[in-house]
């Protein structure tokens, strides 16, 4: 009777695993993280830190990225094109945000993906699959 019992819970026990195997990895996306900004000669100077958690290389990925002062008034808008992006790989992008100091900047928003690209094409799925945080103390939402 015991070896029954074990012989099912090691059954059970290796069909879930492989259940588990098959499903999509619902937390698998592209995170970006405001990691820090810096002044530069009459720019700031922003630092992401993008992780493609994806099996996915994108050969293409661009951001809409809107910056708001103090009062949450729109400042700057930018594309900044993060890809290329290997799979399941870290990379750090710097982009400028030229005649605009660091301190007035209130908040950052992702507000769109305006190009994405993998081997397959253009897609139309990729601001799902992006989630946005931020280490220093100005907000970095989506």
């Amino acid at each position: 009777m015991r070896i029954r019992v074990l012989f099912a819970a090691v059954a059970i026990a290796v069909a879930g695993h492989a259940f588990a195997q098959t499903q999509p990895d619902a937390t698998a996306g592209v995170e970006v993280e405001l990691n820090k900004l810096e002044a530069v000669n009459g720019a700031c100077r922003a630092y992401l830190v993008t992780q493609n958690l994806t099996d996915d290389r994108f050969d293409a990925f661009q951001l809409d990225v809107v910056m708001f002062d103090n009062d949450g008034i729109v400042a700057r808008r930018l594309a900044v094109q993060i890809g290329p992006m290997a799979p399941q790989k870290t990379s750090l992008k710097v982009f400028d945000i030229p005649n605009l100091a660091c301190g007035d900047i209130g908040q950052l928003l992702l507000n769109d993906v305006l190009e994405c690209r993998d081997s397959n094409g253009s897609r139309d799925d990729c601001l799902s699959l992006v989630s946005v945080s931020q280490r220093g103390n100005t907000p970095f939402i989506k």
